[in-house]
């Protein structure tokens, strides 16, 4: 279920607008913790349970269709490999493991058991996000994510059934 946050995209739902991103229905009670500038949900914060009572162990999901392909095509080109050997991201990434760990429930960021393993730049994207810091800026960067033009919802929203 979507909490409602803030001004969304005129004429559509945050709901239907997730539900269109995601392409399926939440499993999880979240609200939109960030909006793209066009007003789009770009980042959803999730509680530590799904809807079934199950550990979810992923606080912040990136929704934005943009900026997960852009890091897909990194993840694809041996970016969580990368992120995971340098060494001058070491600090920062076990900062940001800490940080998430702290703020739902104990867990690191996408669940990972080692704070130094990395699982998905997407997850790691989403929360520097909403906290900043030097590993969200690493896969911006390197991923060249930046904000579409025009909001995604509006290519997906007609594509998925209620």
């Amino acid at each position: 279920m979507t909490e409602v946050s803030g001004a969304g995209l005129p004429g559509v739902s945050d709901e239907d607008a997730v539900r269109a991103l995601l392409g399926r229905t939440s499993t999880t009670t979240h609200k939109v913790a960030l909006r793209c500038p066009a007003g789009g949900p770009a980042v959803l914060e999730n509680q530590p349970r799904d809807s079934a009572g199950h550990p979810f162990p992923t606080r912040y999901w990136l929704a934005c269709r943009s900026l997960s392909r852009a890091v897909a095509r990194l993840e694809a080109e041996g970016g969580v490999r990368e992120l995971e050997q340098s060494p001058e991201l070491a600090d920062a990434l076990g900062a940001s493991q800490q940080s998430h760990a702290d703020l739902h429930d104990g867990h690191f960021i996408t669940g990972a058991a080692d704070p130094a393993h990395v699982k998905c730049l997407h997850a790691h994207l989403a929360f520097g996000l909403i906290h900043g810091g030097e590993v969200a800026d690493w896969i911006r960067e390197r991923a060249h994510a930046d904000w579409p033009k025009g909001c995604c919802v509006h290519d997906v929203i007609g594509t998925v059934d209620g």
